[in-house]
């Protein structure tokens, strides 16, 4: 989506663990900051499989690139040109699947539903780190019960399903693509249940969680015979542009973007079986995107210390934010 500014007087960038067990090892993955002057809108995030500690990212943008950045420079250090996909219209999502290849969803739709179709582009994540270009391959979709607007794609770790998530005032929908996509054809995604707004998401490495989140928080979501299960509240940073969110490689911690020029990405390390596990305020599952979501810092107990927005305050921020997204459908 193109870049808004929020201005929320007294708040600050806030991360705090993500309450998910114990006994993965953490990655060495941290906070860096995108330096590259090219990458003005980061709109997805995703962890290399191939080059640890490099993190995909592409702009909200109509030309087919993609870069690694390095996390720990915060420099890019591979610029890869997707060949044999056409003009992408509108790029907002990008996955790395256990089959070795990088998903890219050109999903995005600020009209609320005028495309007729939508696209998926794939190609192996190269093997060196360098500028390249390579071949890829179009995927056409369509949703079952119509055109909306999306902005997160998610690869299952095990089974390799895609999943899309779309994004509403109301609420949106998870999708679920085929077993396999085809790129001779439609490939048909189909509602299997509801979701908050959703700005991206991202599966765990042994695939039993998701998270989705949104921007002013992230909830997670048991995953069992791909379908959603309990939820609960993820504590994730403000960010001014909150867009993308990835689980490190080995699923110890979740690295949350941003857009605009330096943007930054921000760790929150969980704790869990292998990524798996509950995330604080567990319950039943509910598509509500509620204030108790939020971000929040970890205590020396098992609660979890919450954000809290005036009401005043976050009813302000409310209105601005749906009516500059009503302003950015205009243009």
């Amino acid at each position: 989506m193109r870049s808004l500014l929020y201005v929320v007087p007294g708040a600050a960038a806030l991360a705090a663990l993500v309450l998910l067990g114990a006994g993965t090892a953490v990655a060495d993955d941290g906070d860096f900051t995108i330096k590259d002057p090219r990458i003005t809108e980061s709109s997805g995030l995703a962890a290399s499989r191939a080059h640890p500690g490099v993190y995909w990212t592409h702009n909200d943008q109509d030309k087919p690139y993609i870069y690694g950045i390095d996390s720990k420079t915060g420099e890019t250090v591979a610029t890869i040109t997707m060949r044999g996909v056409g003009t992408p219209r509108d790029m907002e999502a990008i996955s790395v699947g256990s089959d070795g290849n990088v998903y890219v969803g050109d999903i995005g739709d600020n009209l609320n539903g005028s495309w007729s179709h939508v696209w998926i582009y794939r190609f192996p994540e190269p093997k060196q780190l360098k500028d390249a270009t390579v071949d890829a391959t179009q995927f056409t979709v369509k949703y079952a019960d119509g055109a909306r607007d999306a902005e997160a794609l998610m690869v299952h770790p095990k089974t390799g399903r895609v999943y899309i998530a779309s994004k509403n005032e109301d609420g949106g929908g998870l999708y679920e693509g085929p077993a396999q996509l085809s790129a001779g054809g439609t490939n048909t995604f189909r509602r299997v249940d509801e979701v908050p707004w959703v700005t991206d998401g991202a599966f765990s490495p042994d695939g039993t969680r998701l998270v989705l989140r949104s921007y002013f928080s992230a909830r997670g979501y048991d995953w069992k015979n791909g379908r959603l299960g309990a939820d609960s509240s993820v504590s994730a940073p403000f960010q001014g542009q909150a867009e993308s969110v990835t689980y490190t490689v080995d699923g110890s911690a979740l690295m949350f973007g941003s857009e605009g020029v330096g943007s930054e990405v921000r760790k929150v390390e969980v704790k869990g079986e292998d990524g798996g596990g509950g995330d604080g305020d567990s319950g039943s599952k509910s598509p509500s995107d509620g204030s108790g979501s939020a971000a929040g810092g970890g205590g020396s107990d098992s609660s979890e210390s919450k954000v809290v927005l005036g009401l005043g305050g976050f009813a302000v921020v409310a209105v601005l934010f749906l009516g500059l997204r009503r302003m950015m459908r205009r243009d």
